[in-house]
C-alpha cells in the first residue's frame, strides 16, 4: 500500500511540474534553469551519498547496497546530464539578447562600440 503512496505522489508532482514549465513566461525561462541547475547540484550530492553507501554489518555487501549504488551512479549521471544541458540551454537564451556585430568593408566584425569611434 505504501508503494502505490509514493507512486501516486510522483505522478501528481509529474502533472505538477508540467503545468507549472509550461506556464513560464520566455523573460523567466533563463533564472528558471538557474534554480533548476542548483536545484541539479543537490541532487548529485545525494546521489554521490548513496553511490558511496557501505553495508552496515560485518556480512559485507547485500543486494541493498549495490542497489543503493547503482542507483546513485545512474542519479549523477542523470543529473550532470541535466546541468550540462541546463548551462547550454541558458547561455543560447543568453545570447539571443547580445548586441549583433556590423561588418565592415573589408568583411570583418566589429563590435558596435568600436563603429562609434
Amino acid at each position: 500500500m505504501e508503494t502505490v503512496f509514493h507512486f501516486a505522489i510522483f505522478v501528481l508532482a509529474i502533472f505538477v511540474g508540467y503545468y507549472v514549465v509550461w506556464s513560464v513566461t520566455p523573460a523567466l525561462h533563463t533564472p528558471l534553469m538557474a534554480v533548476t541547475n542548483a536545484i541539479s547540484s543537490v541532487i548529485i550530492v545525494g546521489a554521490l551519498i548513496a553511490a558511496a553507501s557501505q553495508a552496515a554489518g560485518p556480512a559485507g555487501a547485500d543486494i541493498n547496497t549495490w542497489v543503493a549504488k547503482g542507483a546513485g551512479a545512474i542519479a549523477s549521471a542523470l543529473a550532470a546530464v541535466n546541468i550540462f544541458g541546463g548551462f547550454m540551454v541558458t547561455r543560447r537564451m543568453l545570447a539571443m539578447y547580445k548586441k549583433k556585430e556590423k561588418k565592415t568593408e573589408g568583411g570583418t566584425h566589429e563590435s558596435p562600440q568600436a563603429v562609434k569611434r
